[in-house]
């Protein structure tokens, strides 16, 4: 069993199959999991709305729900270098869906947004360029290595722009994980076996 509020955060190289490990964990762990999609959504919802959230718009979002005591709602954007509208609503999004309780968070540099709150274990997907490569055949609409670096390109920029870090860079993760010679569901494991270890 994990400790309540426990946040984990999946950051993964484009053709490694990190999106998997990500659902794999939460399923496994029996906990939400938000990717992209989900989080864009929530933004808009926040953002639209003037009220607080509702149990039926978060049951729009997730399918399962949880509740923490307390507010992340005094997140401060000052340490972020630059930020444009949408991802501070992302950012705030996430802090949203984290006070519904254990999650699984993919991408959106939800390992900087999380990162100085208790219990939160950051995880970085990456693979062989063969691997990649293969995968994208059957995964990615055959998509080129060339085309695949291009996307890890754009998240680099991304993730340096929003955060003045280095993404895939060995000391913003707890744990990087090479999945070319292990099943996603081994990489899924050995995560939900590094925070079982640590929580002890």
């Amino acid at each position: 069993m994990l400790k309540d509020n426990t946040y984990i955060t999946i950051t993964r190289q484009y053709g490694s199959g990190g999106k998997e490990v990500a659902n794999i964990v939460a399923k496994k762990l029996g906990i939400n999991c938000y990717d992209r999609k989900i989080v864009h959504l929530a933004a808009e919802r926040f953002h639209n709305s003037t009220e607080p959230i509702s149990n039926e718009v978060m049951e729009d979002l997730i399918t399962t729900s949880y509740s923490m005591p307390g507010s992340l709602g005094d997140y401060s954007f000052e340490s972020i270098p630059f930020y444009n509208k949408m991802f501070k609503e992302q950012s705030i999004a996430i802090l949203k869906l984290a006070q519904k309780g254990s999650a699984v968070f993919l991408g959106r540099c939800s390992d900087y947004i999380l990162k100085d709150y208790p219990n939160t274990f950051s995880f970085f997907i990456y693979a062989d360029d063969d691997f990649r490569q293969n995968r994208a055949k059957d995964h990615y609409g055959n998509n080129t290595l060339e085309q695949l670096d291009k996307e890890d390109k754009n998240r680099k920029r991304y993730y340096a722009y929003y955060t003045g870090q280095t993404w895939g860079e060995a000391q913003n993760y707890d744990l990087m994980i090479n999945v070319s010679n292990i099943s996603l569901e081994k990489a899924a494991d050995l995560i939900i076996e590094y925070i079982k270890l640590q929580q002890k």
